[in-house]
């Protein structure tokens, strides 16, 4: 698989972002580029270090980062290796509005196994595709923040990121 990656410094962490021709692979976010680059697991190692192919995405992670909470929206993603229900969970997770959130009982609801709050916070555990796939989004059926592999303050930020950007928007 033609597999390439960069890694970019934001004003949240760093990220590495890995992509084959169908599109985002992996995107991580961490505190130093290292534990970015190693977040990207055992398909970075093999992957050609490319940051002209993927400016794209750092663009729409920049834009995304500044306030425009739907510059990720539209970015080819490339799923493969994911299971049905977590695709179902990821692509339910993408439907949440920017600034809102929804309980795990949600997801799995709209995943298609309304029994499986759990199953549905393993799909989250499992997203490899940070931001892209909000799953900050989600959150506890009693309203708390729970879970979020780049820490649960980067998850407050992120979702109040998202509604000052929507507070500032006219109309």
């Amino acid at each position: 698989m033609n597999l390439k990656y960069a890694v970019f410094n934001t004003n949240l962490g760093w990220i590495a972002a890995l992509t084959s021709p169908k599109g985002l692979r992996r995107a991580t976010l961490k505190d130093t580029p290292e534990a970015a680059l190693d977040e990207l697991g055992p398909e970075g190692v093999d992957a050609e270090e490319d940051p002209a192919a993927l400016e794209d995405i750092r663009v729409c992670y920049e834009a995304y980062l500044a306030g425009d909470e739907r510059a990720l929206d539209d970015m080819p993603l490339d799923l493969d290796g994911a299971t049905e229900f977590t695709k179902a969970a990821w692509e339910a997770c993408r439907s949440i509005p920017p600034g809102e959130t929804r309980s795990y009982q949600w997801l799995a609801v709209q995943a298609g196994k309304p029994r499986a709050p759990r199953a549905a916070g393993q799909a989250m555990a499992k997203n490899r595709l940070i931001l892209v796939i909000p799953c900050h989004r989600v959150i506890g059926s009693d309203g708390s923040l729970h879970g979020y592999g780049s820490g649960l303050d980067r998850k407050a930020h992120l979702l109040e990121l998202e509604r000052d950007a929507i507070a500032r928007k006219p109309g």
